[in-house]
C-alpha cells in the first residue's frame, strides 16, 4: 500500500508540471510530449468515465426508476411415471409377500399343535428334575427368569393387532433418533423425505411412511394406530393388515406426489399419517356405529363413520385452500385407499390369493416334501 501511495503521488505530481509547461511555453519536447500524452491519457479516461456516467444515468433500473421485474426462472416439472409403476410394483409385491407369510405361519402353527400333541402322548417330564435345575441356578439367574416370565406375560396380555404395531412403533422409534444424529442428516434427508423434486423419488415413498422428525408427531400418529390395531387386525387378520398399511404408505404417498406437481409446491414430506389415516378409515367405513371419544375430553363421544367424515372434510379443505400444516393430500390418499379397500379391494385382491398360495406350496414340495396344510380358498373370508 506505501508503493501504490508513493506511485500516485508521482503521478499527480508529473500531472501539475506537465499541465504548467503547456501554459508557460508552445514548444513541444520530446519530454513534454511524453507528460502531454499522461494528460491525454487522463483526459480520455475522463470522458470515458463520463461515458459511463451517462450511460448509467440513462438506465432506468439503476437511476430508481423501477423497471419490470425479472421473469421467474422455469422450473421443469418431476415426470412420475417412475413412482407409479414403484407404486404398482411394490403394492403388488406387499399383498403377494402378505399371502405367503399367511400360508407359511399357517404351517408352522399345525406343525407346533402336532409336535406339542406328541409331548402330551409321550407323558410330561420329571418334576424333580426341574427342581434340581431350579436349586442350581444363582440369584441372579432366577431374577433375570422372573423378569422374562413378567415380560412374556405382559405379552401374552396383548391382543394380536397390538403385538403386530408393536414392531411398527419400535421401527418409527430407531428412525426418529436417527434424526437426532448429525452425521445421518443428509441421509435421512435424502431417503427419509418424499419430494417429487428429488433425485430419488421411489425408494422414500416407503421410508418415509416409518420417518417422523418431531417426537409429538410420532406419538400422536402410533397413538391411533395403536388405539385402532385391534379392530383392523381381527378385520383383516395380521398378514393382510401388513400389507394393507406397507401399501397405503406408498400410495398416499404418490396422491402427494401428484398434487404437489399439478399444484408446483414441490416440497417435502415425511410421516406416517397416510398409512395411519388408511387404516382408521377402514376400521370406521367397516364399523361406522362404533364409539369413538378424544383422549383430553372423555365425556365428548362421537361415532366412526361422522368422525370419518369430519376428517376427510378437514383434509379435503386444507387441500383446496393451501394449508401446509400437514400433507392434506397424502391423508386424503390414505383414508380413499382404506375405504376403497374394504367395500371392494378385498374381494379383488386379497380373496384371489389362491393360485399364488398354490405356486407357492408346489415350490416348496419339490423334492418329495411333505406338503404344508391346507390354506384357505377364495371364499375363506377375511382372514
Amino acid at each position: 500500500m506505501a508503493w501504490r501511495g508513493c506511485v500516485m503521488k508521482w503521478a499527480k505530481t508529473e500531472f501539475i508540471r506537465s499541465t504548467n509547461t503547456t501554459s508557460r511555453s508552445s514548444r513541444l519536447s520530446p519530454h513534454n510530449q511524453q507528460r502531454c500524452g499522461f494528460r491525454r491519457e487522463a483526459k480520455r479516461s475522463e470522458t470515458k468515465k463520463g461515458n459511463v456516467t451517462q450511460e448509467t444515468k440513462a438506465s432506468p433500473s439503476e437511476a430508481g426508476t423501477p423497471g419490470p421485474p425479472p421473469p421467474p426462472p422455469k422450473v421443469p416439472r418431476p415426470t412420475l411415471f417412475k413412482p407409479l409403476m414403484f407404486t404398482v410394483g411394490f403394492t403388488g409385491c406387499s399383498f403377494g409377500a402378505a399371502a405367503i407369510l399367511q400360508y407359511e405361519t399357517l404351517k408352522s402353527k399345525v406343525q407346533s399343535a402336532k409336535e406339542e400333541e406328541e409331548k402330551l402322548l409321550e407323558g410330561s417330564e420329571d418334576m424333580a428334575y426341574w427342581h434340581d435345575w431350579w436349586n442350581q441356578l444363582s440369584g441372579f439367574q432366577r431374577q433375570a427368569i422372573l423378569l422374562m416370565s413378567l415380560v412374556d406375560d405382559f405379552w401374552g396380555s396383548l391382543t394380536e393387532g397390538q403385538r403386530t404395531v408393536t414392531g411398527i412403533i419400535a421401527v418409527n422409534a430407531v428412525v426418529l433418533c436417527c434424526w437426532r444424529i448429525p452425521l445421518m442428516q443428509r441421509g435421512m434427508i435424502k431417503y427419509f423425505t418424499s419430494n417429487p423434486a428429488s433425485k430419488t423419488k421411489c425408494l422414500p415413498m416407503i421410508l418415509s411412511s416409518f420417518s417422523h422428525y418431531s417426537i409429538i408427531h410420532m406419538v400422536s400418529n402410533m397413538y391411533v394406530l395403536w388405539t385402532f390395531s385391534s379392530g383392523i387386525v381381527s378385520l383383516l387378520g395380521k398378514e393382510q393388515f401388513l400389507a394393507v398399511y406397507m401399501s397405503a404408505g406408498v400410495i398416499s404417498t404418490m396422491i402427494s406426489y401428484m398434487c404437489k406437481t399439478a399444484t408446483g409446491r414441490l416440497y417435502p414430506s415425511l410421516g406416517a399419517s397416510g398409512a395411519v389415516m388408511a387404516v382408521l378409515a377402514a376400521v370406521c367405513a367397516k364399523v361406522p356405529e362404533a364409539k369413538l371419544g378424544i383422549i383430553f375430553l372423555p365425556m365428548v363421544t362421537f361415532t366412526a363413520g361422522n368422525a370419518l367424515k369430519a376428517l376427510i372434510a378437514i383434509d379435503a379443505a386444507g387441500l383446496l385452500l393451501g394449508w401446509r400444516l400437514f400433507d392434506h393430500a397424502a391423508h386424503l390418499g390414505g383414508a380413499l385407499f382404506g375405504i376403497w379397500y374394504v367395500a371392494y379391494g378385498h374381494k379383488l385382491i386379497w380373496r384371489k390369493r389362491e393360485p399364488l398360495v398354490k405356486l407357492w406350496h408346489d415350490m416348496r414340495s419339490v423334492g418329495g416334501s411333505r406338503g404344508g396344510p391346507g390354506v384357505g380358498g377364495a371364499g375363506s373370508g377375511p382372514r
